[in-house]
């Protein structure tokens, strides 16, 4: 791997990321764009009231700057560059009825699912006529690709949709989303750029320098939350790059953080409405740690040295 090729952009989304963060910030204060607070939730958490939302702009912004100043832009980097964007325009549009309108409940969940069902079947379908893989898919540890057929293109909206939502079940807590995606696209980035796999190498070590520059105003105590706006973008940009790569199996061993959310979430409302009883103390995952007497920064500290030990495996495994 050329090591610049990897240093480059991650410096220019570090630094871009940082100055759009910074520069939104009294944007989106003018604009009463505060985070509305869960009255259930952890008690520590009301005293977030009144921080703006929304700054995912600022990473998605820092992205696109970043990877049309140090990458080439081939059909593969536009393709991973329209899923980013158009998951984060879903993202905004919820964010915006919430935030800005004052409509609690934003976008449906079934308009927000048939919106991005509809970008992971222009992506699967881009795959199938453009990938020289073709419907065959990438199996870890046994190092060969396994032919999904039919099922390919539920298998690639699944995937992208699970992601997205994932990561935006992750952040709950200061700099939670923004460092594991950090971490997690450095690993992608790393084994894109030594693969061969280029427009995905190149995005992912964007993304990673993007969301590093807006942690420097998220870590606790937060200046800025990214939002869906920002949370449905990173998963969605960081799921098509893995699939544009035909690495898309690696993303539940590297992002088991955002498995082990979402699983939390599942797992909470079935026992509840199966046995009446809860498994969690609170759900998502990061809010049972905080409730069972663990701060809000060891948590997150927690889970960014978990994230890194997962990439240190998916990258054993591969």
């Amino acid at each position: 791997m050329d090591y610049f090729e990897f240093l480059l952009p991650v410096t220019v989304g570090i630094l871009s990321g940082a100055v759009f963060t910074r520069l939104i910030i009294p944007a989106l204060k003018k604009l009463h764009s505060e985070q509305s607070i869960r009255e259930d939730g952890p008690r520590s958490h009301h005293a977030k009231a009144g921080t703006p939302t929304m700054g995912g702009i600022a990473v998605i912004s820092a992205v696109i700057l970043t990877c049309l100043c140090t990458a080439t832009m081939s059909t593969e980097m536009f393709i991973i560059l329209s899923a980013f964007v158009l998951f984060g325009a879903i993202g905004f549009i919820d964010d915006y009825i919430k935030v800005v309108k004052k409509h609690n409940l934003g976008l449906r969940a079934w308009q927000k699912l048939t919106l991005q069902g509809l970008v992971g079947t222009l992506l699967a379908v881009y795959q199938l006529s453009g990938s020289v893989f073709g419907t065959a898919v990438y199996i870890p540890v046994l190092n060969e690709y396994w032919d999904f057929g039919i099922w390919y293109v539920p298998f690639v909206v699944f995937v992208l949709v699970a992601m997205a939502n994932s990561v935006n079940l992750t952040d709950g807590l200061d700099g939670l989303a923004a460092g594991v995606t950090a971490i997690v696209a450095v690993f992608f980035a790393t084994l894109g750029l030594t693969l061969g796999f280029y427009a995905g190498g190149n995005f992912c070590a964007a993304l990673a320098g993007a969301c590093l520059g807006f942690l420097y105003f998220n870590k606790n105590p937060a200046r800025i939350f990214m939002g869906d706006t920002g949370s449905l973008a990173l998963g969605g940009g960081l799921a098509a790059a893995a699939i544009v790569m035909n690495l898309e199996l690696l993303l539940p061993i590297a992002g088991f953080i955002y498995v082990a959310e979402a699983l939390s979430v599942i797992i909470q409302v079935i026992s509840f409405k199966t046995r009446g009883k809860r498994v969690f103390k609170m759900a998502p995952l990061h809010h049972h740690f905080e409730l069972s007497g663990m701060p809000e920064k060891r948590v997150v500290t927690m889970f960014w040295l978990c994230t890194s030990v997962f990439c240190v495996i998916a990258m054993y495994l591969l």
